[in-house]
């Protein structure tokens, strides 16, 4: 099973003169990641590369920023998918000391960096959510409203009309079963708006 992180966490460096300040975080996607490099920038004006590495979304990236190629990115990619890891950002923020490392010096320092970090990560699974909404008389309202609650779902939206609309989500695995009980204690007085069907089928 994949896993995130709870939190950021981060990591310093220093190897030959060169400081080597690395975090690893969750993140989302792409768009977030190139966000939170900038600021990196903008904290670091005088630092000589940012390198990242991202895991989300079924996305990855690995850039070097001036570090010869595959000296940087790769190898924090790498750290990162040897730990089962998804929906994350690694960064290090790189000061030169004047001393060149050379290419394996390189690789060795940017993947302590992130492995450094990870040390003392705290790691979550990661639960796919599934959204639902379904109609139900105003009779049923309470008991809808309980079940949910005892099946851990969080409650996003609720319409009151000719009837009541309610949308929730759930972990993916709980959803068919979640589904299969409010039909048997609905008697067919609840009408399914989303994407599973009556009978508790995907």
């Amino acid at each position: 099973m994949p896993l995130t992180l709870a939190a950021p966490v981060h990591s310093e460096l220093i190897i030959k003169k060169s400081r080597f300040i690395g975090c690893v975080q969750p993140m989302a996607d792409r768009a977030s990641a190139q966000k939170v490099v900038a600021g990196l920038w903008a904290q670091h004006p005088g630092a000589r590369h940012v390198c990242w590495a991202l895991l989300a979304g079924g996305q990855s990236a690995a850039v070097d920023d001036g570090e010869p190629s595959g000296t940087a990115g790769r190898p924090m990619l790498d750290v990162l998918r040897h730990q089962d890891l998804e929906g994350v950002l690694a960064t290090v923020v790189r000061y030169f000391g004047g001393v060149k490392l050379g290419a394996g010096g390189l690789v060795r320092a940017y993947t302590d960096a992130v492995a450094q970090a990870l040390l003392t990560a705290t790691k979550v699974p990661i639960v796919r959510m599934r959204m639902l909404g379904c109609t139900v008389p105003y009779a049923l309202e309470g008991m809808l409203r309980r079940e949910l609650d005892a099946a851990g779902a969080a409650l996003l939206d609720v319409a009151h009309g000719q009837a009541v609309v309610l949308r929730f989500s759930l972990a993916e695995d709980a959803a068919a079963a979640l589904v299969s009980r409010l039909n048997e204690l609905g008697q067919g007085r609840l009408a399914w708006l989303d994407d599973l069907d009556a009978s508790g089928g995907a």
